[in-house]
């Protein structure tokens, strides 16, 4: 006799739950990385531009290129300013889907648990019918040989 559990079509709902849950924490972190490098490629364009700002100033540059280069550090900046708020949104967002693959995953267990438990139960129950049997096939083989 095989063990059918009623609630199994539950617990693979929870386990496509929990898989989607991974799938978009998943793409949360990819997300966060792509912000971060993003973040990262605008820093070091600020730090260039500095850069290259102190070198204009060192070999006399005209002004309005000095200008130029001064209103493209502002731009950075606010980029920049963008991009970390961008990150930080990034990070929660990550948190948030951490925090939804955990109740998942109790989610999942609990029911795993609950399956476990039964066919336990089941296993438990069929081998004290066969015990059962093999019991009374034990009493009516000695009541035979008794007679």
């Amino acid at each position: 006799m095989n063990f059918q559990y009623n609630f199994q079509k539950v617990v693979d709902i929870k386990s496509s739950a929990k898989n989607q849950a991974e799938w978009l924490l998943s793409t949360a972190l990819g997300e966060l990385q792509a912000q971060e490098q993003s973040l990262e490629q605008l820093l070091e364009d600020q730090n260039r531009t500095l850069e290259a700002i102190n070198q204009a100033i060192e070999q006399c540059a005209p002004i309005s290129e000095l200008q130029d280069m001064q209103r493209y550090i502002v731009y950075l900046d606010q980029c920049i300013s963008k991009k970390i708020s961008d990150v930080h949104q990034a990070q929660v967002n990550v948190e948030h889907k951490k925090l939804h693959l955990t109740e998942k995953m109790v989610d999942e267990k609990v029911w795993l648990q609950a399956k476990d438990k039964a066919k336990a139960k089941f296993m438990q129950e069929n081998m004290l019918r066969e015990q059962n049997e093999l019991d009374e096939m034990a009493t009516v083989r000695f009541a035979m040989q008794s007679k």
